[in-house]
């Protein structure tokens, strides 16, 4: 019987990370996350991961380190008994402020997990993607990346340079059929968003098309597609997934 295909997720116990996390578990992968805090929320994710019959690793790293990035890959990596076949930087941060507010270090935190780590661990798995000849990464940008957002200089410019390392990446890895490729969702319904004011919340939703905003389930339907064989002719793209906030 063919073993099942291994994905690696950064972020995977909570929000998008842990929907992602569930839907490529649905669709039969072993699946191996990261999580920073938050143990309660990583056995939850396991849990509903393993209740569809796969195989599931939890692993406590620092996406902004790249020598924890390394031990995931290396965990990821013995747990797939030599094969990643899915890689998913989801993992990241916000600090916002206006420009003039932003510290020196809310600046580097943002741009350590949101843009050093997606490098960290496309740098890893990639090595091992070419010598497989085969593999899908999908980074986790942002409308914001795309349209800018007053407040989030820091976040956006983390954005939207994992556009460009997608594209980039997405250049060297294609005679290997490697697919790269970027998500990029609009305003989602999760903790993060959970903790800003009705008011202003029903504000943002007017600047959407659909006028309401997205679920954790409709980014990982997405990732599932790019992470599957249907999307085996789709490389350096970015799919806003985002109600048409970027159109």
């Amino acid at each position: 019987m063919e073993a099942n295909k291994i994905a690696l997720v950064t972020g995977g116990s909570r929000g998008i990370g842990r929907a992602v996390c569930e839907r490529l578990a649905k669709d039969g992968m072993d699946v191996v996350f990261s999580y920073r805090n938050g143990s309660e929320q990583a056995k939850e994710t396991e849990q509903r991961c393993a209740a569809y019959g796969v195989r599931v690793l939890a692993v406590l790293a620092d996406v902004s380190k790249s020598e924890d990035c390394d031990m995931l890959v290396q965990k990821a990596l013995e747990f797939g008994n030599g094969r990643i076949d899915v890689l998913v930087n989801n993992a990241g941060i916000t600090k916002d402020n206006l420009l003039m507010r932003i510290k020196d270090e809310d600046l580097d935190a943002v741009l350590n997990v949101n843009l050093k780590g997606s490098f960290y661990m496309m740098r890893g798995v990639s090595r091992i993607m070419l010598k497989q000849r085969s593999g899908s990464i999908i980074n986790m940008s942002s409308v914001v990346g795309l349209m800018g957002n007053a407040g989030q200089v820091n976040y956006a410019a983390s954005k939207a340079a994992v556009i460009g390392m997608t594209k980039s990446l997405a250049r060297e890895l294609a005679s290997r059929q490697i697919k790269v490729n970027a998500v990029a969702p609009g305003m989602i319904e999760t903790d993060m968003t959970g903790a800003i004011p009705e008011t202003e919340k029903e504000a943002m939703k007017n600047t959407i098309p659909f006028k309401q905003m997205g679920r954790p389930e409709d980014i990982a339907g997405v990732v599932a597609f790019l992470a599957g064989e249907d999307s085996r002719y789709i490389t350096g793209q970015v799919l806003c997934v985002d109600g048409g906030m970027a159109m």
